[in-house]
């Protein structure tokens, strides 16, 4: 099979996965996966795949699978999720915490790391990846309200309410700021 062979199944099998059809995009994934040279994106779509049926088994497999292809974020968060359903959290924050060394922009990353960090504590280590985040994208007023959110639970209120002041000053239309900005002045 040639290289194009490859490219024409995986992109069927992401306009499949994309449109819901899971028998097909598997078919698709499957046949992208057999093509010549190994890549990763086929199994990153079979492991989707077999989390959308409640696989989780199988899309551990299938996320380690990409990994030992090309240990990228997604597969690190992918990895994560996965830990995560499974209740391994600890395990689940690092996998996330990985991804977002490789890509700080990783999404799925950044929004499990922000809910784990709350969930078991750990707030001062998840803090450099929502900064270097902001480095990136100082306009993510979410991201932004979540660092201030980890400032207020560390007691760091006058770096939170810095960080809420910038978000009031560039998005004064994203309320949650100036809510809590009031709170802080109580």
């Amino acid at each position: 099979m040639s290289h194009l062979d490859y490219e024409i199944n995986k992109e069927l099998g992401e306009c499949y996965l994309f449109m819901g059809e899971l028998d097909k995009a598997e078919d698709y994934y499957k046949k992208a996966a057999s093509s010549n040279g190994i890549h990763p994106d086929p199994y990153l779509g079979l492991a989707t795949i077999a989390v959308q049926r409640g696989d989780l088994d199988g899309a551990l497999a299938l996320y380690s699978q990409a990994h030992d292809i090309d240990a990228t974020d997604k597969t690190f968060a992918g990895i994560g999720l996965v830990k995560m359903e499974q209740g391994a959290k600890a395990e689940a924050l690092e996998l996330f915490l990985a991804a977002l060394a490789k890509n700080p922009e990783n999404m799925v990353a950044l929004l499990s790391v922000i809910r784990l960090g709350h969930e078991l504590e750990q707030l001062p280590r998840i803090m450099p990846a929502l900064e270097n985040y902001l480095s990136i994208n100082p306009g993510k007023s979410e991201v932004r309200y979540s660092l201030a959110g980890c400032m207020v639970c560390l007691d760091r209120k006058e770096e939170a309410q810095a960080q809420l002041e910038q978000i009031v000053a560039n998005d004064p239309a994203f309320a949650p700021a100036s809510e809590l900005l009031a709170q802080l002045d109580d």
